[in-house]
């Protein structure tokens, strides 16, 4: 391959990579109560306003019981995408959902499951164990691949947005209303801010009762 070749290559590389990089947008999302303080393991998500195709799941997700808690307590997922469920500790464990958006359960077992749960439909799904009450989680289900979780300041960062319109929604399991969507714009710019406020309710009015 000769020289000229060769720099004509790898300047278009330059180019598509540069450029790919600037079309790859980000939002900074903060998160806080009524009163000003940061809301951990709220989901963000954001939702293209022109429809079509969205990248599908690339790979699954796992929540592990260790100590006799699930790990970790809030997971979202996109639509479709399969996850674990491995026992760590020494005792057996009887995962199940009530929740319309995936009912099930995997009984007694210790290890891992020899099949993951595909979470194939958007909303939230809380999970309990059946030997021990005080296990709780939350898995929360998008139809898109653009999503995040707020860290213990409050704080998510949801990256790989392409340019266009999007609806950025929010949803916290204890949450004690909804919460309006925020519309964003994405140009040429390459980071854009975002703050939700949202008011929560304590935990044992969120978990349901077993059946």
């Amino acid at each position: 391959m000769s020289r000229l070749r060769m720099r004509l290559m790898l300047g278009w590389s330059a180019w598509v990579l540069s450029n790919s990089m600037a079309m790859a947008a980000s939002v900074d999302v903060a998160v806080v109560d009524a009163g000003g303080k940061p809301v951990a393991d709220a989901v963000i998500y954001a939702l293209p306003r022109s429809g079509g195709a969205l990248p599908k799941p690339s790979r699954g997700a796992s929540i592990a019981q260790v100590d006799k808690q699930f790990s970790p307590r809030v997971t979202v997922v996109q639509t479709g995408t399969p996850i674990t469920f491995p026992n760590r500790d020494t005792v057996r464990h009887h995962v199940y959902s009530f929740s319309p958006a995936k009912p099930f359960e995997i009984k007694l077992y210790v290890g891992s499951p020899p099949e993951p749960i595909v979470f194939d439909k958007p909303g939230d799904v809380v999970l309990g164990c059946n030997i021990h009450d005080d296990m709780h989680a939350f898995v929360y289900v998008v139809d898109t691949p653009y999503f995040a979780k707020s860290d213990a300041a409050g704080n998510a960062v949801i990256s790989g947005l392409p340019a266009g319109e999007f609806n950025v929604a929010i949803w916290h399991f204890a949450q004690a209303a909804p919460v309006r969507s925020q519309r964003i714009v994405l140009r040429d710019e390459p980071r854009l801010p975002a703050k939700f406020t949202i008011s929560v309710r304590p935990l044992e009015l969120v978990i349901p009762k077993k059946q």
